[in-house]
């Protein structure tokens, strides 16, 4: 791939503007042909760096997919980690709360589905929700029960962007790594699938009216996607704005990024002792024996 993930990372510090992220750009594939060899190419090897993750039981990985509807988190998740052990990745979809969560702090439901390590950790939506479609509605936040006081937008959401950098921080020192992605849907291009979704029978289930009324807080919904990514996107837990009109190509770019994190990571097979490799061999020569009586 000539793209790098650092085209889409967004620095510590910047001020994100949406429009100035493209939704699409020039596809790394040539073909579909070309694209599934990519695709399987890139599963392959996130398999094999799987595996040694899982073995060396050093680090935690934990992925953060964050979008609007329909801007393919789900296929995202399907195509690029086709290939992991499911025993080494652990997928959660994060919908409304329920009452036990509510009474407890806004990261809490979150905190209990973290990966341990050795593991893959997907969060399909995440504590993010927190300070995104809260605050496109501010009447959720009303109903959390918060004690008097705290319910103030001048200091609300800077103080959870603070609890949240503070969380990644501790959990980046503790040995998991974070890497986080923004869908960036086109509202043409959403316009489109939810067509697609009405239109084509096996796909209704996935359309509600819910997700028509969304769309006219596109508006409000970018506005505050932009104040988090702003706040939010660090060294150590960085945000990417992956293009996301084309799903091909957005399944290619996460791969990459996954598979640069990896690479980061001093990960090594454990390795076996003398006393091992002996035990081994004497097992290796009975079995033998066993095959020539």
């Amino acid at each position: 791939m000539k793209k790098t993930g650092k085209d889409f990372r967004v620095p510590e510090g910047e001020k994100v503007n949406l429009e100035k992220w493209p939704t699409e750009v020039k596809p790394v594939y040539s073909s579909k042909k070309k694209y599934r060899k990519l695709l399987k190419k890139q599963a392959e090897e996130l398999s094999a760096l799987q595996r040694m993750h899982y073995a060396s039981n050093r680090y935690a990985l934990l992925l953060i997919l964050h979008g609007m509807d329909s801007a393919g988190k789900d296929g995202a998740i399907r195509h690029v980690l086709s290939g992991v052990n499911p025993q080494g990745c652990q997928v959660f979809s994060f919908q409304h709360p329920s009452a036990e969560e509510l009474d407890h702090d806004f990261l809490w439901r979150t905190n209990c589905r973290l990966p341990e390590r050795g593991r893959i950790g997907i969060f399909n939506r995440s504590y993010y929700e927190e300070v995104l479609i809260v605050r496109v509605h501010p009447e959720i936040l009303l109903g959390q029960g918060l004690p008097d006081g705290i319910v103030d937008e001048e200091t609300i959401w800077r103080e959870r962007y603070q609890s949240i950098n503070d969380l990644e921080a501790h959990l980046h020192r503790n040995g998991t790594r974070i890497v986080k992605f923004f869908l960036h849907l086109s509202k043409e291009e959403q316009r489109k699938r939810f067509l697609d979704r009405i239109d084509e029978p096996e796909k209704n289930w996935k359309f509600s009216v819910a997700d028509i009324d969304e769309r006219q807080f596109w508006r409000q919904y970018m506005e505050v996607y932009e104040a988090c990514l702003s706040a939010t996107s660090t060294d150590s837990a960085p945000w990417y704005v992956v293009p996301a009109d084309d799903k091909k190509n957005a399944r290619l770019i996460i791969s990459k990024i996954i598979l640069d994190t990896f690479k980061t990571l001093k990960m090594s097979y454990p390795e076996v002792s003398e006393k091992r490799q002996e035990e081994l061999q004497a097992i290796r020569k009975r079995l033998t024996e066993e095959e020539e009586c």
